[in-house]
This record gives structure tokens, C-alpha cells and sequence, in this order.
């Protein structure tokens, strides 16, 4: 009889100062004057131009200071404390929550894995009570925001009754890269600072009030291919200078756990009709063999089961790559686009500053079906259905509330 329904009923967005921003223009000045070399420095201003990021988007202290302290403790603990104290105290204010009332916690944070952790610094900081359910990911990628979420949802269903707090976001000013390796460099172009703060719960009574109802939640994991495994990689080069390097292989291998993925997901969300056109598809390829089968592959119609689409912002060319693979229209990725415009590569919230970007605009409606789509280093490919259960207010205050009308902007296109 034990309810094994899981409500989200709010989350946050963090908005980062205006005096973070950094233009392409600061980010090339700040590496001359930080002696990179300039065969590195051109590449990375050439990444800048095409990577789909905008001047808004923000970088910590540290990366704006002279010389460049990558390495630093301190400023790694600043960025947790700007980024988690202001996202958690909104939340729980907006809600009028007490911390005591909070039954689990979890964070995730892929490169900084501090003693105490993640959880203690917010148990410390806020108050919450000292039989706390706690949970602190690591090394988990992009893609962490879902696992949190999977797991936060195999603990409500264990323990009824209860709230979880989950606390997404990546540290970047302590994990830039300093050296020559290309295949390091793209990582300092495409991620900036972030994160968001999500409030669940499984109690009936809360039902009325939450925004969203978790219906499916599918996890892939690719790591026992070796080509998956190593396509996001966190290494020292040939002078002993970590950075994570990105493959080139990274949109083939995205594309093989997407398509793993949906083939789980698909039977879940599907109408009849898509299922049975696969299935068709399916046979015919069987019966033809492979040398004769359809050079493409038919990939059901995604839209006849969600409305929205939220797909990791990890880069134009993995949104791009997306579309393409699912057979989206562009107006189906331009949450991601635009999230990826205005914050960057923000790793595992990137997903709710999109979601947050479709609510500020208005479109979801109750009923409506989002599906996020995550992806991490691994390889990982994670998915999430939520489903509108209320009106979303428009009234209230976002991370987009701000400058929602100067969106959706028009990005340069380069060859």
C-alpha cells in the first residue's frame, strides 16, 4: 500500500553576479597575460567563436584573477559555498522550509571531492538534523544530476514520509588546464559555473502542490567499451598537467548510449502505434540481413510522447548531434541552445536551467511531458520523464527572469 509515486516540488537555479561574466574578448586577455601559449591561446578563441556560448556566461574569482590560481583549495571551497549556500537558502526560503525537515541530502560534484563533504558543509552551514540521510557523488560526470535524482528516488521509496534535498553542480575554477594538449583545452572553453538545488518528496499531501511528477527514470552505462570509457578522460599530459580531455570519438559514442537507452525508454513512453512501427522495421532488417537492410535506422516519432526536450547542454555539436539521431526540429533543442548561450557547459544542472528556461517562457502546461536527456563521462547516457501536475507560475522569480524577452537569440553560425 506504500505510495511509490516521487513529486519534485521545486527547484533553483543559480544566477551568478554580473561581475562574473566573461566575454570571449576577457577569456583570450586573461590567458596572455597568463603566459599560455599563443598557438593554445588561438585555439581556444577559435572554440570560443563556435562553441555556442555567449557573453553571459560565467566563470568563478579565481579564473578571473593574475595570474591564474587553478590549483587552489580556498577558492574551490569559495565556489561551493557562492554556488550551494545561495541555491539551498533559496529553496528552503521559497517554501518556507525548515532544514530540519529535510529527511535525505544529496550532492554531486564530478572533479572536487573535499573532506568534509559536500553534504557536511550544508548539514554545518544550515542546521539539518543529525539523522540525515547523506549522500556525496563523485568522478560521475555530466550526467550525475540524474543519478542523484535515481537514487533520491530509490530512497523515497524505502523511506515514506520523507523530503530529499539534491544539490547538482561541478567546480570549475580549481580544474581548468594550463597546458598545450588540445584534446584538454576544449574543457576550459565549454564549461562555466552553476548549479541547481531540487526538492522531492513522496508524501500524498504534497501532491497538490508540486510542479512535476517523476514517471520513468532509465540509466545506460557503457564503460566496459573501451572506446566509451576513455572518450572522457581525466589525465595528466606529458608534463604532468591534469585535464580532462574529450575524444573525438565523444558524438559517436554519445550517439550508441543514446540509442541504447531509448531502446529501454521507448517501451515505457511509445504509443502502440511507434512500437509497432519499429517492431515492423525490426523484422524487415532481420529477415533482409544486414548486407540488405535499410541503410537507416527508423527511429519512432519521440514527439507524440513529449512535449518538451531537455538535452544536456554539453556543446552545440552534442545538441546538434541529438536533434539529428532523435529527428527533433530545432525549435525542440532551443532550450538547450539558449541555456548553453547564456551559462555555458554548466555539467549536471544544465538540465534545469533549461527546464527553468521553458517554464520562464511559459510553455509547459499541466499535462505535459518533459524528457531530459543527460550524458557523462563513463560513457553515460541517462534519462528522465517528468510529468506537469500544476500550473506553472509565471509570476515568480527565476534564473531567467531577467532577460527571458531578449530570448531566444539568434547564434553565428560557423563553418
Amino acid at each position: 500500500m506504500r505510495s511509490r509515486n516521487v513529486y519534485l516540488l521545486d527547484f533553483v537555479c543559480f544566477l551568478p553576479p554580473e561581475n562574473l561574466r566573461i566575454p570571449h574578448a576577457t577569456f583570450v586577455e586573461h590567458c596572455e597575460h597568463n603566459n599560455i601559449a599563443k598557438e593554445s591561446v588561438d585555439f581556444e578563441s577559435k572554440l570560443m567563436e563556435r562553441s555556442g556560448i555567449g557573453p553571459e556566461a560565467c566563470m568563478p574569482d579565481s579564473v578571473h584573477e593574475i595570474p591564474l590560481k587553478y590549483d587552489s583549495l580556498r577558492h574551490a571551497q569559495s565556489e561551493i559555498e557562492l554556488v550551494l549556500f545561495t541555491i539551498v537558502q533559496d529553496l528552503l526560503t521559497k517554501h518556507n522550509v525548515h532544514p530540519k525537515n529535510i529527511d535525505i541530502l544529496i550532492s554531486n560534484c564530478s572533479l572536487f571531492c573535499p573532506t568534509p563533504s559536500l553534504t557536511s558543509i550544508i548539514i554545518n552551514k544550515f542546521g539539518f538534523r543529525s539523522n540525515i540521510k547523506n549522500v556525496s557523488l563523485s568522478g560521475m560526470g555530466c550526467s550525475a544530476g540524474m543519478l542523484s535524482i535515481s537514487l533520491a528516488k530509490d530512497l523515497l521509496r524505502v523511506h515514506k514520509n520523507s523530503l530529499a534535498l539534491v544539490l547538482s553542480m561541478e567546480v570549475v575554477g580549481s580544474n581548468g588546464y594550463i597546458g598545450n594538449d588540445k584534446s584538454k583545452l576544449i574543457s576550459n572553453v565549454l564549461f562555466r559555473m552553476g548549479g541547481a538545488a531540487i526538492l522531492l518528496s513522496n508524501k500524498k499531501q504534497d501532491k497538490k502542490m508540486a510542479k512535476y511528477e517523476l514517471k520513468h527514470l532509465v540509466r545506460t552505462h557503457l564503460g566496459s567499451n573501451d572506446k566509451a570509457y576513455k572518450c572522457v578522460y581525466q589525465e595528466p599530459d606529458e608534463e604532468g598537467l591534469v585535464g580532462v580531455s574529450l575524444s573525438r570519438a565523444l558524438l559517436q559514442v554519445a550517439g550508441l548510449a543514446l540509442r541504447t537507452n531509448i531502446t529501454s525508454l521507448g517501451p515505457l513512453v511509445l504509443p502502440y502505434s511507434e512500437q509497432i512501427r519499429y517492431a515492423w522495421w525490426e523484422i524487415r532488417r532481420r529477415i533482409r540481413g544486414k548486407e540488405n537492410h535499410q541503410k537507416e535506422t527508423y527511429v519512432p516519432n519521440f514527439k507524440k510522447c513529449f512535449e518538451h526536450f531537455c538535452i544536456h547542454a554539453g556543446g552545440k555539436g552534442v545538441i546538434d548531434a541529438i536533434e539529428e539521431n532523435l529527428k527533433l526540429e530545432k525549435e525542440d533543442g532551443e532550450a538547450s541552445r539558449m541555456a548553453l548561450y547564456r551559462f555555458g557547459n554548466t555539467s549536471s544542472s544544465s538540465l534545469w536551467y533549461e527546464l527553468c528556461y521553458l517554464e520562464a517562457k511559459g510553455r509547459v502546461k499541466k499535462g505535459d511531458r518533459v524528457w531530459q536527456i543527460a550524458f557523462g563521462s563513463g560513457f553515460k547516457c541517462n534519462s528522465a520523464v517528468w510529468k506537469c501536475t500544476s500550473e506553472i507560475d509565471l509570476g515568480g522569480r527565476n534564473a531567467w527572469s531577467d532577460m527571458i524577452h531578449l530570448y531566444p537569440i539568434e547564434i553565428p553560425e560557423f563553418d
